[in-house]
This record gives structure tokens, C-alpha cells and sequence, in this order.
């Protein structure tokens, strides 16, 4: 079941730009940089709280950000059990990404269909 999805393993390839999760369930999930930090899902990032929930806004998928600190990562460092905070080359880190939520980030066709 894909709500009790935890990944298996995380890498971050700083040359492709890429963070890959491999999930419970079997699927691997491969996120550009861009994409993750368009999704930042911090307040600031949302425009305040009463714009938080626990999906990711649709428009990120079409957001597009320039090759710049903002979305490049300087560290990746575990949430409990449950989620990772970035650490961007900005400074901003703010945004703690769980599981849940990146599971429905995950930009392949199949998972942006099962999840729209």
C-alpha cells in the first residue's frame, strides 16, 4: 500500500542533479533538483500556512527554476523516521519533505497519473 510506502535507500547525485529514492514497495523515484526545490514544503515556500497540505501543489510539476545555489544541495540529513530536510546552496532550509509527500512528488508518468 503506497501510504505506508518508507524508502529503502537515498542517494543524491550532485553531477545529474538527482535525488533517487527506492521505496518499500519496489519503485524507485528519480527527482530533479529544480523539482524539489520548486516543491520546498515549507511555509515560506507555500505562501503561509493556510496554504499547507499534504500533497504537493500540481504546479510544481511545470515549474521551472535556474541552474543557481537555490537548487543545489549542500546536504541531506534524516527527519526522525519519517522525512529529510534539505539543506540548499541558498542557505534555505526549512522544508521537511516526508514520506507521504515525496512519495506523490514523484515525477515518473505512472505516479503522476495515479496521483493527479
Amino acid at each position: 500500500m503506497v501510504n505506508q510506502s518508507s524508502p529503502t535507500g537515498i542517494n543524491a547525485d550532485r553531477t545529474r542533479k538527482e535525488v533517487t529514492i527506492t521505496w518499500s514497495e519496489g519503485h524507485s523515484s528519480i527527482y530533479p533538483f529544480e523539482l524539489l526545490r520548486a516543491a520546498c514544503p515549507c511555509a515560506s515556500c507555500r505562501g503561509g500556512h493556510e496554504n499547507m497540505k499534504a500533497e504537493p501543489d500540481q504546479a510544481v510539476f511545470s515549474v521551472h527554476l535556474p541552474d543557481s545555489p537555490q537548487t543545489h544541495i549542500n546536504k541531506i540529513e534524516p527527519v526522525g523516521s519519517y522525512a529529510i530536510m534539505i539543506e540548499w546552496g541558498d542557505g534555505h532550509a526549512y522544508g521537511i519533505y516526508n514520506w507521504y509527500y515525496l512519495r506523490r512528488l514523484c515525477p515518473c508518468l505512472d505516479c503522476r497519473k495515479r496521483f493527479a
